[in-house]
């Protein structure tokens, strides 16, 4: 779902200089303490030709995740807020996010668009959870309502 947003927007130079872009997902409820990083790893995807990368995104992408998956909290609040907890070979870059223990990083566009893609990642993964949670329930309304009625 998010992919009908990003990969039309990655042809606006004002957005990504390079064209390219590479997302890594954790699976979600799967901590630093449960597995290694790579265990951890829900789906990576690139978009673009990986031999036409001027830089290995996947590289940049997996280092901002990975920051987010180890603190649970977006990279650039871990920078912004919680320099203390940065350690040697941290990536100082931003695009990693953590929404309610969904962790995306995203590498390839300007920072703030990376984080802006991270985030969208993370939110239609959370809809679609919540989705599926409501159908589980067997009316299709989400626990809440039906707690309310």
């Amino acid at each position: 779902m998010a992919l009908l947003m990003i990969g039309p927007s990655l042809q606006d130079k004002e957005v990504s200089g390079c064209g390219f872009l590479h997302i890594v997902v954790m699976t979600p409820g799967v901590g630093p303490r449960d597995a290694t990083f790579e265990e951890a790893i829900l789906i990576e995807h690139s978009i673009g030709d990986r031999a036409a990368w001027d830089a290995d995104y996947a590289m940049y992408a997996r280092a901002k995740t990975k920051l987010c998956w180890e603190h649970g909290m977006d990279g650039i609040s871990i920078q912004a807020t919680r320099p203390h907890l940065l350690k040697a070979g941290d990536t100082l870059l931003w695009g990693g996010i953590c929404l309610d223990g969904i962790v995306v990083g995203v590498s390839g566009a300007f920072p703030w668009f990376d984080e802006a893609f991270a985030m969208s990642i993370a939110c239609n993964l959370r809809a679609l959870c919540k989705r599926d949670h409501a159908a589980m329930l067997g009316d299709g309304q989400a626990f809440i309502a039906r707690s309310t009625q």
